[in-house]
């Protein structure tokens, strides 16, 4: 069956698989780069549809889902309640979810800046341990379709070599992740996504968890290392979402689990999260690249490859807080065009962006918050084409004489040094070479990044 695409006639499939009268207010907002969320009214209940893009149905992964809503709601974790689920053969056409509506804020600037949120913000770090303590402690057989992950690591290791694209840093993390294994606990069920933006927070606190679509079964200390990750601080200081602290996080913990978390365990998730989330944002930017999704939020997201990069060697002492490239003392959006050019027509190729940038801030009038999202992530796209046109000739060079000094011709030849072992990290030159890719592709990606300095 075709998935409807929007609209009255999404409106209308909706209407037939809830049986009810009338489904009203119909708005995709922007949460979720992997599924489809919408806002809806159907009849006199607020609800929410999730479901899978046309043409990329996983209703394996949509049934999981739909289990651990259940799991969790029957243990006391705050979740929507789950009214209705579809693997996509009714008039939905694509699997889904439809749940409750939960009034609260799942956007993170918003919860680590905005006055109304304070007290949630000083007691949502421990609120945050007991929650993951309750979820680590659901049982599996009440989630029969989840995954059992008995080697996290080598899974990570085989979606990256998926690509077959050599990146140095992250062969750097994972040579380190190798090396440095935790001491094994109890499996158990995990989140796989406990952060910002899958987490729906009211002035009174926690309200809701969301979007379990990566629960699996496996080491739960990998809910704590992702909650720790400096990609879910949004450039606030504390350790723990910019909002609270390692400390609180795992004395929470330790109310319910009864022991608190090994903080050396924590850290290698840490640091494995770091790596994971570098694959993932090249996974997401593969569905546009592929053609099956088109979408400059998940072309976006490829780019955003190398902020995690940059974390994975902060955490290993590669880099330093606030370190950015030299005579770049103080990175900025705006670069001056490159001074060698081509013969071209006017405008120039700097000029068309210009004009395209200006239309984007100044002149269109998105319909609503999704649309206006999606400007602002074209604009960010746009500037990263600027700075690379003004930039990548110069820092190409640098890069290649940091790779000389290693004896390597390329990134391939880095990488499988460090796969192999035939190259270490405690050589100043590899460090170097690794240091020079990442920071070079972070002046292009998103030069602001490296200056947040989180608190140790």
């Amino acid at each position: 069956m075709t998935a409807p695409r929007g609209g009255d006639e999404l409106a209308a499939a909706l209407a037939a698989v809830l049986g009810a009268r009338t489904v009203t207010g119909l708005q995709r907002i922007t949460a979720g780069a992997s599924r489809e969320t919408w806002a809806f009214d159907a009849d006199d209940r607020a609800l929410v549809l999730r479901r899978d893009p046309p043409g990329l149905p996983q209703p394996e992964g949509m049934r999981r889902e739909a289990e651990c809503f259940r799991a969790a709601a029957a243990v006391g974790i705050p979740v929507p309640a789950l009214v209705a689920a579809g693997d996509g053969s009714d008039a939905v056409g694509t699997p889904y979810l439809v749940l409750a509506r939960l009034e609260g804020e799942t956007l993170p600037t918003r919860l680590l800046r905005e006055d109304r949120f304070a007290a949630a913000r000083a007691g949502l770090a421990r609120e945050l341990g007991r929650v993951l303590a309750r979820i680590h402690a659901i049982d599996p057989g009440k989630v029969p379709s989840l995954d059992r992950v008995d080697d996290r690591l080598a899974r990570l290791r085989a979606e990256h070599d998926a690509f077959g694209e050599p990146r140095p840093a992250v062969e750097a993390g994972l040579r380190w992740l190798a090396d440095h294994p935790p001491v094994a606990t109890a499996p158990a069920v995990v989140h796989g996504d406990f952060r910002h933006g899958n987490l729906l927070v009211g002035e009174d606190g926690l309200r809701g968890v969301l979007d379990w679509e990566l629960a699996h079964v496996g080491d739960p200390r990998e809910d704590l290392g992702w909650m720790c990750a400096r990609v879910w601080r949004f450039g606030a200081a504390p350790e723990v979402g910019g909002f609270g602290s390692r400390e609180d996080l795992f004395a929470g913990y330790d109310e319910v689990a009864g022991a608190a978390p090994d903080p050396a365990a924590v850290h290698w998730w840490e640091v494995f999260a770091c790596v994971h989330w570098a694959v993932i944002c090249r996974m997401q930017a593969q569905r546009h690249l592929s053609g099956a999704e088109p979408s400059v939020e998940l072309a976006v997201l490829g780019r955003r490859a190398v902020e995690a990069e940059h974390d994975a060697l902060l955490l290993l002492g590669l880099v330093e807080p606030g370190t950015t490239l030299p005579d770049e003392p103080c990175p900025s959006d705006s670069v001056a065009p490159h001074p060698v050019r081509p013969p071209t027509d006017r405008p120039t190729v700097d000029e068309l962006l210009a004009a395209v940038e200006g239309f984007l801030v100044d002149e269109l009038e998105p319909a609503d918050d999704r649309s206006r999202y999606l400007a602002r992530v074209a604009r960010t796209s746009l500037a990263v084409v600027r700075r690379e046109l003004a930039l990548g000739p110069g820092l190409q060079r640098d890069h290649a004489a940091a790779l000389a000094r290693t004896g390597c011709h390329d990134d391939a030849e880095l990488a499988a040094g460090l796969r192999s072992g035939t190259l270490r990290l405690d050589d100043e030159a590899v460090a170097a070479a690794v240091r020079s890719g990442t920071l070079g592709r972070l002046a292009v990606a998103n030069p602001r990044y490296p200056i947040t300095r989180p608190r140790r």
